[in-house]
């Protein structure tokens, strides 16, 4: 979406009644806000129309764009191999490469499982020397990781539908590991 567009929604105006209060013609309006670049007369007009001030009407989003799409399904390729280590880690690495899609967003992505692959490697690696202290070895160790491939799902879901929802991971870390 243009800056033209949003300011031109944001007062509610339609192409028609703002070409009206610029002076311009609707199809200037619609190639402008088509990705035609606004300079000279057209910006002035439609800066005085829409009451704002040049630099506002030409200023760029610095926002990056994702496809989300895309994401969405890179942090879903590491459900299917929660029960193989690294797998988890490896799949949606190579989508992330394979699609092009490396941003912020997909290296969380890849960052949360390779914690995760770590935390749930050193818990299952602690669970035989904790389970022989409270007497629960083999029970404990299966507990361990029931619990931790469980978590890993709930972990990719969340993230997927925050994703869905908000555009932003739910679960994410302050650092990235790529």
């Amino acid at each position: 979406m243009t800056n033209l567009t949003k300011h031109r929604e944001k007062l509610n105006f339609t192409q028609n009644e703002l070409a009206e209060k610029s002076g311009l013609s609707v199809r200037t309006i619609q190639r402008i806000e088509a990705g035609a670049s606004l300079k000279g007369h057209s910006l002035n007009a439609l800066a005085k129309a829409l009451n704002i001030s040049r630099e506002q009407l030409i200023e760029t989003d610095n926002e990056p764009t994702y496809n989300y799409k895309l994401i969405k399904l890179i942090n879903l390729s590491s459900l299917p191999f929660v029960v193989i280590p690294l797998a988890n880690i490896a799949v949606p690495l190579i989508l992330m490469y394979w699609r092009k899609e490396v941003n912020v967003l997909t290296k969380q992505i890849v960052s949360v499982q390779i914690i995760w692959t770590i935390t749930a490697t050193v818990l299952f690696l602690l669970s035989p020397f904790i389970g022989k202290l409270i007497s629960l070895q083999n029970k404990l160790i299966l507990a361990v990781m029931m619990v931790s491939i469980l978590t890993n799902i709930c972990i990719i879901l969340l993230n997927t539908i925050s994703l869905d929802k908000r555009n932003e991971m739910r679960i994410k870390l302050y650092f990235s590991f790529l």
